[in-house]
């Protein structure tokens, strides 16, 4: 749309039942891609139903890094949306509370299990 300018935010959280391994931090490897598929859709599908799901454009799965326990894995993605003037600002806050209660109070995201204090939206 004319005016639009395109905006990014990150996401971050905690997935406590997939296990970390070297071959997730390889964006190349067979595993990163197959980890970055799902969590792709996963995340662009809750974001398409938010606030800001009229004018999100998709999300890029930047990396997977060790969680505290052995079964932890995090994800951090950056996530884009176009912005307008005549738009409401982004409202990470609102964004926040949209996604927590989407995925069942930040402790679940599709078959995956979630720390409930790893969510993280940064606007």
């Amino acid at each position: 749309s004319p005016g639009a300018i395109m905006e990014h935010f990150t996401l971050n959280f905690t997935i406590t039942n997939l296990m970390f391994t070297t071959d997730l931090q390889t964006p190349n490897s067979r595993k990163f891609r197959s980890a970055e598929k799902v969590m792709k859709h996963y995340i662009d599908s809750l974001l398409q139903k938010s606030s800001i799901g009229p004018h999100f454009t998709g999300c890029k799965v930047t990396g997977f890094r060790s969680g505290r326990r052995r079964d932890d894995t995090k994800v951090d993605a950056v996530c884009s949306y176009k912005d307008n003037a005549s738009l409401a600002k982004f409202d990470r806050g609102k964004l926040y509370q949209e996604l927590s209660s989407m995925t069942n109070n930040v402790t679940k995201l599709g078959h995956y299990s979630l720390d409930r204090s790893s969510l993280y939206v940064d606007g």
